[in-house]
């Protein structure tokens, strides 16, 4: 239910036998991997708001997505009951959503983020990346690119948004095959945009590449911060 209309449920990479061998290797013990209709039998209609937090950055641009993840992760949390339960910084938006709702609903398991996981060239690992193709895999580099650009620029002293933002368009816009759906910097706890950047600021960008995958990234503008959010890790 976080898929909206006309997106790529249908197409979306998946491997279980992949997934299985993976968490086996590195010592896990049970998998939970219910089917849609046992997660939405006949009748399911009750489902969780993501709240402001989800207004803008990738909520702008897909609808409802937020409060598709809000609820199906609230359910995967009342079903198992975790103690502790791990999300990428990679989708950085989502990290903050499920934090606040965590908090906001009283769910006693303790959220860690985990690092971006990159490529050695840099680009974030996605499932996505495998619609790449060699050229537009090339131009998805733009994203990393845009992200090493300003934390170079704010390294150099530039504080100024409309300087930053610009910096990392011009170098987007004159890459092949991409057209950006935003590049935003925000606060690193609220996710509100701000006028100038400090070292809580985080750059987040998403990228169409070749018209048909969309990418996104971020990463805070101080050197040696984390990427995404949650300077402890927790």
């Amino acid at each position: 239910i976080q898929f909206g209309p006309g997106e790529d449920l249908d197409a979306y990479p998946r491997d279980f036998a992949r997934d299985a061998e993976l968490a086996r290797a590195a010592g896990v013990s049970v998998l939970f991997a219910p089917s849609p209709e046992a997660m939405y039998p006949d009748g399911f209609q009750t489902t969780v708001s993501a709240g402001p937090l989800a207004d803008h950055l990738c909520g702008a641009s897909r609808p409802g997505h937020f409060d598709g993840v809000c609820t199906v992760v609230c359910k995967l949390f009342n079903i198992v009951s975790p103690d502790l339960a791990v999300f990428g910084r990679k989708d950085f938006q989502q990290l903050a959503i499920i934090r606040r709702m965590v908090i906001d609903l009283d769910i006693p398991v303790q959220i860690k983020a985990h690092p971006i996981v990159r490529e050695q060239d840099g680009l974030a690992m996605s499932s996505r990346n495998s619609y790449l193709d060699l050229e537009e895999r090339r131009s998805a580099l733009c994203l990393y690119q845009g992200v090493c650009l300003a934390r170079e620029m704010y390294g150099r002293g530039e504080t100024r948004i409309d300087r930053l933002r610009a910096g990392v368009c011009e170098l987007i816009g004159q890459t092949p095959l991409t057209e950006i759906d935003y590049v935003s910097f925000v606060d690193g706890d609220s996710l509100e945009p701000v006028n100038t950047a400090d070292e809580n600021t985080v750059l987040a960008l998403a990228v169409t590449i070749g018209g048909r995958v969309r990418l996104i990234d971020n990463a805070r503008l101080a050197h040696g911060a984390p990427d995404g959010q949650g300077e402890n890790g927790n």
